[in-house]
């Protein structure tokens, strides 16, 4: 016998849920531009991927894969990092890595990162030959999904859950519901059920540990699979997100539920952007002031006797460390930022290696940047990421620049170039092959050629294959 409960779940709510309203809205038509820039986020998490591989997560990482227990009579499932045991390692090489060099795509209203999180739940489907305009209309619309929760999701959430992961597993969900052509109650069920699995604490940014990386997974993998148990039939909560005893009720109660079902004009992935510097997003716009100052110098290093920090308050109160002693700190220090701008100029990921923030003239340099949380910058945020610096150099010279938004966000956009360039750049650093990221890159070029994301063909096996030969 049923319980008038679960009868009552298996009919379903008499008026649209959040998340059936918002797959309604998502599946309209996606256009040749919106899926040309698609191609971008999917190359940017391609240079992410190959530049974590280096760090010493993306080697724990890449050992699952390689380990003599990984070897068996089973098909191996293939990743950007190798062939992996089974398709949750895949999805953890696919997605763990992409977020440790803080290079990936954001979106700042949402303040969550979604490529880590749908690409990699897209690639594993992808990979099984599926027509490569199916998958970056669904990307398109993953993106969607993870970003109207993300930007309803509110402070208090954002101060304790990550954003990426927890957003991240609808938009993962979404991304896969309609690469899979679910019908629409069955895309609905697989929000549900990732939704009731959606999760990441921040307590892992305050602990040098790798748990930070498990988030994307996780949440990738929350998204597909739902996606799959709902193809089978699997039902899910339709009212995950504005139930008595759902996601915002439970876990953003300040939280604001009318954003995550606001139209726009655009797709939101035109929203997302693309970070040129290797450290955490709050530190871009002071980074970018002092890079202003040094070209204002010729491009010489900038000599600091002090340096005055003023941005928004989330920047002052999570970036706040004079003193880094690990690689991820490094990324997450106003300080050291500023300090190795004015020292090196553009940032690159070696910046932050040992040798780099171990310098003591960085260091000592970093103890002299003070921080302070300005209220117009607060005010703007997070529509807008934005610093002022004041340097006081050796010469006794006082120096000033501010910037409103920070480089690679839609108002100063990175050209298709300078993301090539980037892409370029990280699998360098993370030691991809020349000639396969060149590969790489002219797989990309030819999607972005007017009508080269509309063949029926699947995704170029450039764009899927493991970047490393061994």
């Amino acid at each position: 016998m049923i319980c008038p409960h679960n009868s009552s779940q298996m009919t379903g709510p008499a008026s649209p849920s959040v998340t059936q309203t918002l797959l309604a809205s998502a599946r309209r038509p996606v256009d040749g531009r919106t899926r040309r820039r698609a191609v971008l986020h999917w190359l940017d998490w391609m240079g992410c991927v190959a530049a974590g591989a280096a760090s010493p997560v993306g080697r724990v990482l890449r050992s699952l894969g390689a380990s003599p227990a990984a070897a068996g009579s089973a098909p191996a499932v293939p990743s950007l990092l190798g062939p992996a045991p089974d398709e949750w390692t895949a999805t953890l090489l696919d997605a763990g890595p992409a977020n440790v060099e803080e290079m990936d795509d954001m979106h700042r209203q949402a303040i969550l990162h979604p490529g880590p999180v749908v690409i990699p739940a897209l690639a594993g489907l992808a990979r099984g030959g599926l027509p490569r305009r199916m998958v970056l209309d669904a990307l398109v619309r993953g993106y969607e999904m993870t970003i109207r929760v993300g930007r309803g999701l509110g402070p208090r959430h954002y101060a304790h859950w990550h954003n990426t992961a927890t957003a991240g597993a609808f938009g993962a969900a979404a991304a896969c519901a309609d690469a899979m052509q679910l019908p629409p109650e069955a895309a609905a069920w697989a929000l549900g059920n990732a939704g009731t699995q959606a999760a990441g604490l921040w307590q892992v940014r305050l602990e040098p540990v790798m748990s930070k990386q498990l988030h994307t997974a996780h949440a990738a993998w929350a998204g597909r699979s739902a996606a799959r148990l709902a193809a089978a039939g699997f039902t899910g909560p339709l009212r995950i997100l504005e139930g008595e005893r759902g996601f915002f009720a439970a876990m953003c109660t300040d939280g604001d539920l009318a954003a995550v079902t606001r139209a726009d004009a655009d797709w939101l992935i035109h929203e997302t952007s693309f970070k040129p510097w290797p450290a955490c997003r709050h530190t871009h716009a002071a980074i970018d002031c002092v890079l202003a100052l040094r070209e204002q110098a010729g491009g010489q290093p900038l000599r600091l006797q002090q340096a005055r920090v003023e941005s928004f308050r989330d920047a002052i109160t999570i970036c706040d460390n004079p003193r880094p002693t690990s690689r991820t700190e490094a990324k997450f220090s106003l300080q050291y930022a500023v300090a190795a701008a004015a020292a090196w100029g553009p940032l690159k990921p070696g910046h932050f290696d040992a040798d780099g923030f171990e310098q003591p003239d960085l260091l000592n340099t970093a103890a002299r940047v003070s921080l302070h949380a300005a209220d117009d910058f607060t005010r703007a945020y997070p529509d807008h990421y934005g610093a002022r610096v004041t340097l006081v150099l050796d010469d006794g010279r006082t120096v000033s620049h501010t910037v409103r938004d920070s480089l690679g966000d839609p108002q100063r956009p990175l050209s298709e170039a300078a993301l090539l360039d980037k892409a370029r750049a990280l699998m360098a650093y993370g030691g991809v092959p020349d000639a396969r990221a060149g590969a790489v890159l002219a797989a990309a070029s030819a999607l972005l050629q007017p009508q080269g994301c509309d063949d029926p063909a699947p995704l170029p096996a450039a764009l899927l294959d493991p970047l490393f030969d061994d």
